[in-house]
């Protein structure tokens, strides 16, 4: 544990906060009775809250994976040495049921990437190439560039009116505390090289999926749609973007210079990371937490995925340590190759789908290390009873209840929610998330260990409360 990185005003906050809880009053026992959490129970998870608020071993966890291991790009040999690393690790903390849940996925490289502007005013611009991405001819693509305001402008472009040309789209995405802004503006990342090429075009640059004004382009995995040409697709910094946009103003023609050079290959291997605390009563019964293990390769995935390993790693070694046991099996999965398709949840669905109607409840943490603001679930009133005595124990932290009919539990878990998996999300503060998102930026820095601390306090008590409790929180 990392104290030295606290300072004296965090410290002292963290000291008002924790005498605050400390008086508060007990919850209310009537209705957890019925859902088997005791008195003793619901005031387990207070300590556990009490303690991670404390301090825990989570900065340490992400300070580990991403000095040790650093980037882990889906199905590379650095994917691989994350998955050797959390074994070991895990199996040191003394978690049960440890081990890797192999599976395969296409292989993907970035390689050189560079772009210019040749015309009218020559000057370099700062690229990436989107996950998947096929690669341009040897010597690159020279050519006009042809501007759009948005996805749909470019979906309305006539068939062929791009023959030759490259296509530049570049609305920019708006900032939101809950990253809601996200998927309208990732639609462009995920989809706009088929669409491009369905109007001619030669390659497609976009405006990065980011919030920032840092000289860093987002990445991202993208889709080549059937019986459509593939394009080579990259992404420009913002600051390019605004520059590109700028040189447009002038009414020249422009020219570019793109030059992409990954590799793919036809299977990598991948894989899940399983660990349990073995539940007293219920073993069959399953809660789920966890992060993804795998990143994008430009930073060191700290912030996307690694303090979400950290975090929940965390919450479950401090119930692990504390002694008691809870009455179901609490599992924490440390997702592989979520970054290019959620491919680790799909197969971890393939694999357990006879074994989901034991699956009670999951939770994920993929969206960053800053501090959790809101709670959402979608499960029965039963189960509404136990996240009604999660709400009054992270009321404290500063976490309101919100929407009580939200299915979503993180991008992994997505495949089992949409089979059926009761979901509940802890929301994490985003307004700066999609700064550093699939970029450069990316990297341990960023990350306020105060904050983690808030993360674990509100994991353990959900995985402590699901896994003691007998409620069956399907609908």
């Amino acid at each position: 544990m990392k104290f030295s990185v606290f300072s004296g005003r965090a410290h002292s906050a963290a000291a008002v906060v924790l005498a605050l809880l400390t008086s508060l009053p007990v919850v209310a026992q009537q209705p957890a009775e019925a859902v088997g959490l005791t008195a003793a129970s619901i005031e387990h998870a207070r300590t556990l809250r009490d303690r991670a608020l404390g301090g825990t071993m989570a900065w340490d966890i992400v300070e580990a994976l991403t000095t040790e291991v650093g980037p882990r790009l889906a199905g590379s040999e650095s994917e691989a040495r994350a998955r050797d690393w959390a074994v070991q690790r895990l199996q040191r903390m003394g978690f049960a049921n440890v081990r890797i849940e192999p599976f395969e996925i296409p292989g993907w490289r970035r390689g050189e990437d560079s772009a210019a502007l040749l015309a009218p005013f020559p000057q370099p611009l700062s690229i990436t190439a989107l996950g998947g991405s096929v690669a341009t001819p040897e010597e690159g693509i020279e050519a006009e560039l042809v501007a759009f305001p948005s996805l749909q402008a470019l979906r309305a472009a006539e068939p062929g009116s791009l023959a030759g040309r490259i296509a530049y789209v570049s609305h920019a995405m708006q900032r939101t505390q809950d990253g809601s802004s996200y998927s309208h503006y990732g639609e462009l990342r995920r989809v706009g090289a088929s669409v491009a090429a369905e109007k001619g075009a030669q390659a497609i640059l976009i405006r990065s999926i980011g919030t920032d004004n840092h000289r860093f382009p987002h990445t991202g995995q993208m889709r080549y749609a059937e019986a459509v040409p593939q394009i080579p697709a990259a992404a420009l910094s913002n600051p390019d973007a605004d520059q590109i946009e700028r040189v447009l103003q002038r009414e020249l023609p422009v020219r570019v210079r793109l030059l992409l050079r990954p590799q793919s290959s036809p299977g990598a291997p991948s894989g899940n990371v399983i660990a349990e605390i073995v539940g007293r009563e219920r073993p069959e019964e399953i809660v789920i937490i966890g992060g993804h293990l795998d990143s994008w390769d430009l930073g060191t995935g700290a912030i996307d995925d690694g303090a979400g390993v950290a975090i929940t790693t965390a919450a479950a070694k401090m119930i692990l340590d504390s002694g008691k046991r809870p009455r179901r099996t609490l599992r924490l999965v440390l997702w592989g190759a979520e970054e290019v398709g959620l491919l680790g949840g799909h197969e971890y669905l393939r694999a357990h789908r006879e074994q989901l109607a034991q699956h009670v409840i999951g939770t994920e943490s993929d969206f960053g290390a800053e501090r959790i603001w809101k709670l959402t679930a979608q499960v029965s009133p039963a189960g509404q009873t136990v996240v009604d005595l999660m709400a009054e124990l992270l009321a404290p932290l500063g976490i309101a209840p919100g929407d009580m009919d939200t299915a979503g539990a993180g991008p992994d878990l997505i495949p089992m929610v949409e089979a059926g998996l009761p979901s509940l999300r802890l929301v994490q503060n985003g307004m700066d998330y999609f700064d550093l998102h699939h970029t450069h930026d990316d990297t341990l820095d960023k990350i306020d260990p105060v904050a983690l601390d808030q993360n674990v306090a509100a994991y353990v008590v959900f995985a402590w409360l699901a896994a003691d409790s007998t409620a069956d929180f399907r609908r």
